[in-house]
């Protein structure tokens, strides 16, 4: 159903059951999916690939060019995933040369005023409150909680099943299953409440407690805390995600509890 105040490209391809409701505008090479909303005032420029069941509300403006200088018109998109919902006026940007893209998965929550800049990737089922600001060239992994107000650096990357406090300063690296807040961002303990949601046993909650308790409390190097839990602890898929996210960090990750 297409409201005829609304101005759909010729080229643009909408499945049959997609609503747009007045005053919207969707650009040439647009591709929409089945079962997706698109409210009133919402702009859709090209390059947006938006998949099937996602509601899209007034003010949004998803896949227009990069606020980036280095940008040269390269032909580049916006990808959103199966059943996200973008609340008003929130803006995605289109990807530059650098990943072609910015993505956002399935199942995620992006509210009211949020900002998500070129070449970003957001993983499934991410919860980003309002009006957070990601910059550029971000990663967020799966099951991440983004509190309202926070802003992220470029280039900085959140671990899966992380909440951060709202109003944050995302400065540097948060490692996957913790809480992070204060300022300087600073470690403040694991995401137990989360992982218990997200099916996490008591004894794997107890797992990554232990590993943040020797990296982040025991007020060691980090490094040498890397090495302990390496050299001390049982190898599991958390434990050498744990240590692999803290040793590929570019940016550094951020200070344990007694480091502030």
């Amino acid at each position: 159903m297409i409201q005829s105040l609304s101005y759909i490209d010729p080229q643009a391809k909408l499945a049959e059951n997609v609503v747009v409701d007045p005053f919207s505008t969707i650009h040439k090479d647009v591709e929409i999916g089945e079962g997706t909303w698109i409210g009133s005032n919402v702009t859709i420029y090209p390059g947006a690939r938006i998949g099937k069941n996602c509601r899209i509300f007034p003010g949004a403006v998803i896949s227009a060019v990069p606020q980036d200088l280095k940008f040269d018109g390269e032909e580049t998109h916006v990808i959103i995933g199966d059943n996200t919902t973008i609340r008003e006026c929130v803006t995605i940007n289109r990807g530059t040369k650098d990943k072609f893209r910015t993505e956002v998965g399935a199942n995620c929550l992006l509210m009211a005023y949020t900002h998500l800049a070129h070449d970003c990737i957001v993983g499934n089922h991410v919860i980003i409150a309002n009006g957070v600001q990601v910059a550029g060239h971000v990663t967020i992994e799966d099951f991440a909680r983004i509190g309202g107000l926070s802003a992220i650096h470029q280039f900085g990357k959140v671990g899966r099943n992380v909440m951060i406090e709202g109003g944050s300063m995302v400065s540097k690296d948060v490692p996957p299953f913790v809480k992070a807040g204060r300022y300087p961002l600073t470690y403040e303990g694991i995401n137990s409440v989360g992982l218990r949601r997200n099916g996490f046993s008591n004894e794997k909650i107890n797992e990554i407690q232990n590993i943040y308790r020797i990296l982040f409390v025991h007020n060691r190097n980090l490094s040498r805390g890397l090495d302990i839990v390496e050299a001390e602890l049982e190898a599991t898929p958390e434990r050498d995600e744990i240590l692999s996210f803290i040793r590929g960090s570019e940016r550094g990750v951020l200070k344990g509890y007694n480091s502030r």
